[in-house]
């Protein structure tokens, strides 16, 4: 299914509920100064087209306490791909990025205890097959959280 192009009132919308997902339709197309038929509309094409998708986002520090781990990990050229789909078959890892510069991979986890990060990472992580070297760094504190992490953003204005 090809993406359709996305116009300003799309990003208008999309903008809108990423500030808030709860908000009525109506209040949108009120916002916007459009009919709240055309927010519905526009609301199924988006879903459909997976350009968006509405999901609950629960703030990480509410599970117990967890640490964000995040693992810097070089990969052999050609395993990467192999690598980045086995990451990602592992429960405990919340997110795989593939990555230009120092490390061919990102992957971040929540973990609870120094003994269970140890596990996850030299347990399986360093045992995949490619995997040259894993550098661990643990959070110590969170500044900033944002659950819209993944939102996308364009240039600064």
């Amino acid at each position: 299914m090809t993406k359709p192009a996305l116009d300003e009132l799309d990003h208008r919308i999309i903008e809108t509920f990423s500030r808030d997902a709860r908000v009525s339709n109506r209040q949108v197309a009120s916002e916007l100064g459009v009919t709240e038929g055309t927010i519905r509309t526009r609301l199924r094409r988006l879903q459909s087209s997976r350009m968006i998708q509405f999901t609950v986002v629960t703030d990480y520090r509410m599970a117990g306490s967890p640490n964000l781990v995040m693992m810097g990990i070089k990969a052999n050229p050609s395993h990467v791909q192999s690598v980045a789909k086995a990451l990602a078959d592992i429960p405990e890892i919340g997110s795989v990025v593939l990555m230009m510069g120092r490390y061919s991979l990102l992957a971040t986890a929540l973990i609870t205890s120094v003994e269970a990060a140890d596990r996850l990472i030299r347990g399986r992580v360093r045992k995949l097959e490619g995997v040259q070297d894993v550098e661990v760094s643990w959070s110590i504190a969170t500044p900033k959280y944002d659950a819209r992490l993944a939102r996308i953003t364009g240039p600064a204005e």
